[in-house]
């Protein structure tokens, strides 16, 4: 497409944003732009990065200006959550535009709503809707997808993925994380429906298997199943993929080296979950961190993640490795910027609609994101 700008970046002055913003400064080609809804703060942004970049006003509140930001580029991505609250006007302006989109979004219910009312639109004008394109969930999606190149082909095929990760959390993904946690009705109920409404496999199956506790030896850790976005992530790449062969199965699991430390995240995520669903307890826990807030440079410098697969089928067994730094911030900030120049710039596969990033941009974003310093590995056969 012919337009003004390749990449337009929307939120660069949130915490997450303003570090995606540095890194496409260093990495992006000259045509990409910023916008937002407050033209001081994105100049003030400006001016401390050094930047020689346009300015878009765009604010989530008016809809034509979403619009012409979205019909101006060739590829949008946005770090403006909760997505809940904010994202879904910028979803519906790119669908209609034929313009990719990439965001953040580790809400399973956005997601499921933004497939129900946008996928069929965006089919129609060729936009690519991808949505996870951070720690929720590139390093799964991809983590697997590199998995399943080590083993046999045309076989059924089982990967089971553990994370470990010393990091902090900005106050935008704990406004998240509190608005997803207490809306677990709403979000089944858009699942089921986005369940309906996908079409069936044919001669294929793909499934997310939740699994159960279990004392992982080879990493010496206790692996708890983690109910997060990720597994259902990887699940569309295996339906979409053949790749993936005629039987696939995905279980997802935090790995904790002590069973006291174990047991204690089990109880407390438990109580949060149970604590977000009272409104003056909810408002309270927002209450504690402020949008914008964020770990400092030295801490997020100390910061890191890893993500073991293993993976067995057709008589073989591999375990790969998924690793790097700072997964919420500054990885991030690095996953969506490569994952719109490889929208921008990529020979990719012909695809359209909502999709993920295996199956939108795979050994293409995977070789970015190598080069980034992101490191996909296999380690040994599996334990």
């Amino acid at each position: 497409m012919d337009r003004p700008y390749d990449v337009v970046l929307f939120g660069a002055t949130g915490f997450t944003g303003a570090l995606t913003a540095e890194y496409l400064a260093a990495h992006a080609p000259a045509k990409w732009a910023l916008a937002g809804r407050d033209p001081a703060r994105l100049e003030a942004l400006r001016d401390r990065l050094g930047l020689d970049v346009p300015l878009l006003r765009a604010d989530v509140t008016d809809p034509g200006s979403l619009r012409e930001v979205a019909s101006s580029a060739r590829v949008v991505i946005t770090t403006v959550g909760p997505y809940l609250t904010y994202g879904e006007p910028l979803v519906a302006a790119c669908a209609e535009a034929g313009t990719d989109y990439a965001d953040l979004a580790g809400e399973s219910e956005f997601v499921d709503r933004m497939y129900l009312k946008y996928h069929a639109r965006a089919m129609e004008t060729g936009a690519r809707i991808v949505h996870a394109c951070g720690f929720d969930s590139i390093p799964h999606d991809l983590g697997v997808y590199f998995t399943i190149q080590q083993l046999p082909a045309n076989v059924p095929l089982r990967v089971r993925g553990y994370v470990r990760a010393n990091a902090a959390f900005s106050g935008g993904t704990f406004h998240s994380a509190i608005t997803a946690m207490s809306r677990g009705g709403e979000a089944m109920s858009a699942h089921r429906e986005r369940r309906k409404a996908e079409p069936p496999l044919e001669g294929r199956r793909a499934r997310a298997v939740p699994g159960r506790p279990h004392r992982r030896s080879g990493l010496g850790a206790w692996a708890l199943p983690l109910p997060t976005i990720d597994p259902d992530v990887v699940r569309r790449s295996a339906a979409a993929l053949d790749a993936y062969g005629p039987d696939f199965s995905y279980s997802h699991y935090v790995a904790v080296r002590r069973l006291p430390t174990a047991v204690a995240l089990a109880a407390g995520t438990t109580g949060v979950v149970a604590a977000a669903q009272l409104s003056p307890v909810r408002d309270w826990l927002l209450g504690r961190i402020k949008p914008g807030d964020g770990p400092s440079a030295e801490k997020r410098a100390k910061s890191w993640f890893s993500v073991h697969f293993a993976g067995e089928g057709g008589g073989r067994k591999v375990v790969t490795k998924v690793s790097g730094g700072d997964p919420g911030y500054d990885e991030t900030a690095k996953m969506l910027a490569e994952s719109a120049l490889s929208l921008a710039y990529d020979d990719l596969p012909k695809t359209a609609g909502q999709v993920t990033t295996a199956e939108a941009m795979g050994d293409a974003l995977l070789a970015r994101l190598r080069r980034a310093g992101i490191t996909f590995t296999v380690v040994g056969a599996a334990g």
